[in-house]
């Protein structure tokens, strides 16, 4: 079977052309600050990226005959976790979405493309994959609820990917799934719900290389009101300006755990911090999962630093055991759920949030 797999960024797109699992065709680029300045608003991007790969498909004589397309999922309403039809629902939920990103264009897209093969258009996972148990949501304010948003197609992926190799199903399974990324997600997974996991977007949770994570509300209460910064800058300390780059000026965690492990400070001090605010809330998700825990797995691109690794690992293996499954491949994690969705092995969701 041939699926097309679309992945939007922020400031690139990736394409894929699958047989199968199997990749067969990759494509892609980075979109400059230039291509982008004009468009004020993430919508206005819709045709320049969808000519892109409609350009890129014709350059490689590839006709757009496909058995499924899908997207990576937008940042739609709350929703379970599964592979989704792509609905008119979905696509006035993408176009008027509270929180703006590339993203959301990947199913309107694939939408677009499926209706012009006669094929189904999917999205699977998307980051607001929402499964919290009722407790997870409340905190100390009435007005303020926890929201689930985390990077959940991959965490779901490579805890599917687990089971399946220890001759499991995911739903027969408690794991802690740690991603490691430029934002940080850490989910207890209840035999195949996500009972609980850090929003690791807005301000919570561990600090990352982007991220600022929890911090003092008093202090930060100080801060807000200081008159110093505006909403915007104050926004950007918590999403894109926080953590390792806040600290160190970079978030190349590869350059800073080498000079880590040299010794060199202030790196060693600030990554080995960010990594033990990781290990907390591992423990916190050891406690949702009430000690009932078959694995905890590392994922994400810091998955593949050594230093970080082990120190994760001093710090968390006496919980459970824990499991390698570094890098995050997105594409081929989409083309698994549209197969499983096209031979009838996963079960094909309808958004229709409340």
């Amino acid at each position: 079977m041939k699926i097309f797999v679309i992945n939007p960024g922020s400031t690139s797109t990736k394409l894929a052309l699958f047989e199968n699992e199997k990749v067969i065709w990759a494509a892609g680029a980075h979109h400059s600050s230039e291509d982008l300045q004009h468009f004020h608003h993430v919508n206005e991007q819709y045709e320049y990226r969808r000519d892109f790969i409609f350009r890129l498909l014709a350059e490689a004589g590839i006709p757009i005959e496909f058995d499924a397309v899908i997207a990576r999922g937008g940042l739609l309403k709350p929703t379970p976790g599964g592979v989704y039809a792509i609905n008119e629902q979905m696509k006035y939920d993408l176009l008027h979405a509270r929180m703006e990103h590339a993203c959301n264009l990947g199913a309107l897209i694939a939408d677009e493309m499926a209706k012009k093969c006669g094929c189904p258009a999917y999205i699977a996972d998307p980051e607001v994959v929402d499964e919290l148990q009722p407790a997870a949501r409340y905190t100390g304010i009435p007005e303020i609820e926890r929201i689930s948003i985390f990077h959940a197609l991959n965490s779901k992926a490579v805890s599917r990917k687990y089971a399946a190799s220890i001759g499991k199903h995911y739903e027969e399974l408690n794991l802690i799934v740690v991603h490691l990324g430029g934002g940080i997600s850490v989910g207890a997974h209840c035999q195949g719900r996500v009972i609980d996991v850090n929003n690791a977007l807005n301000g919570e949770g561990p600090f990352s290389p982007e991220r600022a994570g929890t911090i003092p509300a008093d202090q930060f209460a100080e801060l807000c009101f200081s008159g110093k910064y505006t909403l915007r800058q104050v926004k950007k300390m918590l999403n894109g300006k926080g953590g390792l780059i806040a600290h160190l000026g970079t978030n190349d965690v590869a350059s800073i755990a080498h000079k880590a492990e040299a010794g060199e400070e202030p790196y060693k001090g600030v990554l080995d911090a960010m990594l033990y605010t990781v290990a907390k809330q591992v423990g916190a998700m050891y406690v949702s999962l009430r000690g009932k825990v078959d694995a905890i797995i590392l994922t994400g691109g810091i998955a593949h630093s050594d230093y970080c690794v082990g120190a994760l690992r001093e710090q968390i293996d006496y919980l459970a055991p824990v499991v390698l499954i570094p890098g995050e491949d997105e594409m081929g994690s989409l083309a698994f759920n549209a197969l499983g969705a096209l031979k009838g092995e996963l079960p094909l969701q309808v958004y229709h949030p409340q």
